[in-house]
């Protein structure tokens, strides 16, 4: 009878000492500091949005890639399954892609909080990346050179929404170019480094 306290002292600290040493060796966000997460993200040289097609335009499918170059980032797209002809590419406010229409992403990211404009425009969102064009086959492919992305800091697109739209960006109109529904979604991530 005596020993039977002692063995149930025993297997309560086996089942509790473990989870415990864990948790205080585990790196995780909740126990970096602010500088540790803002010199990890600095480490970030690629990021990448797979694009899935909305409702409706299950079709729609591609994948953009964010390269770190020499004070720019580098940006890659192929969208395929498109109607031929322009379509409005941006970066969205929220990395979120759970609603059916693509509006769960919001809208452009501008935390400068400033007028909609072309890519080559300043000031415009951080977000405003212009347009793609699909040729006849459906298929656009992108390459430009952006000075204003960033993977960290108040300009970070990690983490945001890429959207694709159903009509050419005007590059004029406010807030959104009049570039009607969204027909693809994607978050953008870190890549793997090559």
């Amino acid at each position: 009878m005596k020993g039977r306290p002692m063995k149930r002292l025993a297997l309560l600290m086996l089942l509790v000492i473990p989870p415990l040493a864990c948790k205080a060796t585990s790196p995780n966000h909740s126990t970096m500091t602010q500088d540790d997460q803002k010199n990890a993200m600095a480490d970030v040289k690629k990021a990448v949005a797979v694009l899935h097609g909305t409702n409706g335009n299950e079709d729609v499918h591609g994948v953009v890639w964010f390269t770190q170059k020499e004070g720019y980032i580098e940006v890659k797209a192929e969208v395929k399954g498109l109607a031929p002809g322009k379509h409005g590419f941006h970066i969205h406010e929220w990395g979120d892609c759970s609603s059916g229409d693509g509006k769960s992403a919001g809208g452009h990211f501008n935390p400068e909080g400033v007028h909609h404009a072309g890519p080559e425009e300043k000031p415009r969102h951080v977000g405003d990346l212009g347009n793609l064009e699909a040729n006849d086959q459906g298929v656009a492919t992108l390459s430009l050179e952006d000075k204003i992305l960033s993977f960290s800091g108040p300009h970070s697109i990690i983490g945001r929404g890429m959207i694709v739209h159903a009509d050419a960006d005007d590059l004029t109109s406010q807030p959104t170019g009049n570039a009607g529904g969204r027909v693809a979604c994607g978050v953008i991530g870190i890549a793997k480094p090559d």
